[in-house]
């Protein structure tokens, strides 16, 4: 999930330069960084023992 997170966050910074019609960066962006802030609060609850989910770990 931190991964997608920062793909899309990438993506949604080079899409608008390199294809300037593409309307929908900002969307990418947005959803990007919601991924990384979800991902990295699910790796520190799992870090400090909580299972969230119904899960110990997420990987």
């Amino acid at each position: 999930m931190i991964v997608l997170g920062i793909v899309l966050i990438v993506l949604g910074l080079i899409l608008p330069s390199l294809v300037p019609t593409f309307a929908f960066a900002h969307l990418l962006f947005v959803v990007g960084v919601i991924l990384l802030i979800v991902g990295l609060v699910l790796l520190v609850a799992g870090r400090t023992g909580h299972a969230i989910g119904g899960r110990r770990h997420y990987y």
